[in-house]
């Protein structure tokens, strides 16, 4: 088992630590929650516990439907071990159904199923605001080449393809999602999380929001909306 050295970074989500493996690495999931670019800060309690409880499931399944994550074995409660990634300073939005930024921009409802995902680009950069932008600038400044950009963009809607059958079977509706990608021995791997902090999921029947918008929009009941992502999710 690899030994944690030191802290080498912190996010508004996670922390991540240095293995005595140079190709491996832990993140420890916090219970912090931001929103609005981090403007609007708090805590949901237990959130790390139920976003590494999340992500693994999720992680197991996409490597077992031959998508390749950065994910090598849950280690506790709140820790993941990873294989080292250079992460691409590309955040990756696919979007299924109109909510959220997208639905205020175009003067439309949330709910509206779209007719195929859409695909966005984010440059991430929270000093700017984490600014849309398209494949051209990508490529433009260098932050993916071609080839690259080509199996995130089709890694990202294999993964939309399989998770929103994956949640219809939990009764939730996977309205739209946030992936970021690395790079590890030359390959481009899925990184990160997946949790109701990254993604939009809704209750197929009654339409209730089972996510960060509970704590974006005050709407309360937020650790308990996590915890039944968690129980459909895992059975437990």
């Amino acid at each position: 088992m690899p030994q944690k050295l030191e802290q080498i970074y912190e996010g508004k989500a996670k922390k991540l630590f240095r293995t005595d493996d140079p190709n491996l690495v832990i993140h420890y999931f916090k219970d912090d929650a931001t929103a609005f670019n981090a403007l609007k800060k708090g805590t949901i309690v237990d959130k790390g516990i139920m976003n590494n409880t999340l992500s693994t499931v999720i992680f197991q399944y996409l490597e077992k439907r031959g998508v390749k994550t950065h994910f090598v074995k849950k280690l506790s409660d709140r820790e993941m071990l990873s294989k080292k990634v250079q992460i691409i300073p590309v955040e990756v939005v696919v979007r299924n159904v109109l909510a959220g930024s997208l639905a205020k921009k175009l003067g439309r409802e949330e709910g509206e199923q779209l007719k195929k995902p859409v695909v966005e680009f984010y440059y991430k950069d929270d000093a700017l605001g984490d600014p849309m932008v398209n494949a051209d600038h990508v490529l433009a400044f260098g932050w993916a080449t071609k080839q690259e950009l080509a199996a995130i963009t089709k890694s990202a809607l294999e993964v939309g393809k399989l998770l929103t059958a994956f949640f219809a079977k939990k009764g939730i509706r996977l309205v739209d999602f946030k992936l970021e990608f690395g790079r590890h021995k030359g390959k481009v791997l899925l990184a990160d999380e997946f949790s109701p902090d990254t993604s939009r999921l809704w209750d197929m029947k009654s339409g209730e929001k089972m996510d960060k918008d509970r704590f974006r929009r005050d709407l309360g009941k937020v650790e308990e909306s996590y915890s039944e992502v968690v129980r459909r999710v895992t059975g437990k």
